[in-house]
C-alpha cells in the first residue's frame, strides 16, 4: 500500500452501506479509484479530474471503467459547491469526501514564506492557496439536507526518506504554483531556500528519515 493512498483507503471504512454507484471527484491517476473497486467490486463507478494528463493515466491502469475530464469549479472550497453535490444524491445517498488539511503545517508555511522572501516576491504575491472551509461551514452547509453528518480529522505521519523527499512530495501539488511562474534558475534559488527551510522545521529521526505529518479533513453525510 503505497502512502498516497491510505486516505482512499480509509474512507470507505466510515460508509453505512455497500454503494451501488460511485463518481471518484479528483480520481488522479486512479490510485483511489483502483481502491474503491476493490472494496466495492459490484459498484458502477466514474473517475472524474481536471487534470487531462491523470485522466489518461487513469484510463491507461483501469481501461475497463469510465474516466472523464471534469473541472468542479477548480476544485473550489465552496459551500454552494459541497451543497450541490449533495442535492446530486437520492435519498439515503451518501457523500463521503476526504481533504488535505495541511495549509497551516510547516511544509506549505515554508512555501509561502519562501515566496515572500526572495527577488521573485513580486511575481508570487497573488499565489496562494485559500484555506478549505471549517468543520462547522462543511456542517451547516450540509445538515439541512442530511439525516446524518460527521466530521472527523486525521493525521498520518509519512517517513521520508530525507528532506529532498518532501520537496518531491509537493512539487506537483503545493508547490507547483509557486514554480510555475519562476524561470529555471528562479526554480533552483526558490527550491533551494524553500529546502533549507525544511530542514529547519522537520528534524532528522534517529535513522536519517524525516517524519511528515499529514492531516487530512474527512466528511461523510447521508442525504435526508
Amino acid at each position: 500500500m503505497s502512502a498516497p493512498s491510505q486516505p482512499a483507503i480509509s474512507l470507505p471504512g466510515f460508509l453505512f452501506k455497500p454503494p451501488q454507484r460511485i463518481v471518484d471527484l479528483g480520481c488522479g491517476p486512479g490510485n483511489s479509484t483502483a481502491v474503491l473497486e476493490s472494496r466495492y467490486p459490484k459498484a458502477e463507478l466514474v473517475g472524474m479530474d481536471s487534470s487531462p494528463d491523470m485522466i489518461r493515466k487513469a484510463q491507461s491502469t483501469l481501461p475497463h471503467l469510465d474516466f472523464t475530464v471534469e473541472d468542479l469549479e477548480s476544485y473550489s472550497p465552496n459551500s454552494r459547491v459541497i451543497k450541490r453535490l449533495m442535492e446530486t444524491q437520492p435519498s439515503g445517498g451518501v457523500f463521503a469526501f476526504q481533504v488535505p488539511d495541511n495549509l497551516d503545517q510547516p511544509s506549505h508555511v515554508s512555501m509561502r514564506e519562501t515566496a515572500k522572501n526572495g527577488p521573485w516576491a513580486a511575481k508570487l504575491e497573488t499565489i496562494g492557496r485559500d484555506s478549505f472551509q471549517s468543520p462547522r461551514e462543511i456542517y451547516d452547509a450540509l445538515k439541512p439536507i442530511s439525516s446524518r453528518v460527521d466530521v472527523f480529522h486525521t493525521s498520518y505521519y509519512h517517513a521520508l526518506e530525507n528532506h529532498e523527499a518532501i520537496v518531491e512530495w509537493v512539487k506537483g501539488t503545493g508547490l507547483r504554483p509557486y514554480l510555475d511562474p519562476l524561470d529555471p534558475q528562479e526554480k533552483e534559488a526558490f527550491l533551494e531556500d524553500y529546502l533549507r527551510r525544511l530542514k529547519d522545521a522537520y528534524p532528522a529521526c534517529v535513522d536519517g528519515r524525516v517524519l511528515l505529518p499529514y492531516p487530512r479533513l474527512f466528511v461523510v453525510a447521508v442525504k435526508n
